[in-house]
């Protein structure tokens, strides 16, 4: 079942094309694709021009194939940098706020900013990727589910 554009089409970039080359063939390793089937859809994806011309090539797999991409060294690699962003934001606060400590000899810690700081910090990475998440999953573009 193929849906036709409603509107003007959009061209697919080299970066769409590749991600879906790297679906399929993560699919033709779990052997969810067979390796003329695979090829086939590789040849398409390499020669898509638009990006409704993708959709259908990952529709069959679960989940579209996204966890493929989401396993690739890139990405785990991003969030790598992502986990260090964060943490280097809290240790750098957290030392800022025992040093405030120590220097003013208060009576008390302050765990109670350290608590908000690490509630906000925690808040805004799961905001983050349930943004990403919902960016990636409901771009009716070229995704085959729509």
């Amino acid at each position: 079942m193929t849906s036709t554009p409603t509107g003007p089409r959009t061209r697919a970039s080299d970066t769409e094309r590749e991600q879906v080359a790297t679906i399929l063939r993560a699919a033709m390793t779990e052997g969810r694709l067979d390796l003329a089937t695979g090829e086939e859809r590789l040849a398409a994806a390499y020669a898509a021009t638009f990006r409704d011309e993708l959709g259908p090539l990952t529709t069959d797999l679960p989940d579209g194939g996204r966890r493929a991409l989401a396993e690739t060294p890139e990405a785990k690699a991003q969030v790598r940098r992502f986990v260090r962003q964060r943490a280097v934001v809290f240790v750098a606060l957290a030392v800022f706020f025992g040093a405030l400590f120590f220097a003013s000899g208060a009576h008390f810690f302050p765990i109670v900013p350290i608590i908000i700081l690490l509630f906000f910090l925690h808040g805004r990475w799961r905001w983050g990727r349930r943004r990403h998440w919902y960016h990636q999953s409901h771009r009716r573009d070229w995704v085959g589910r729509y």
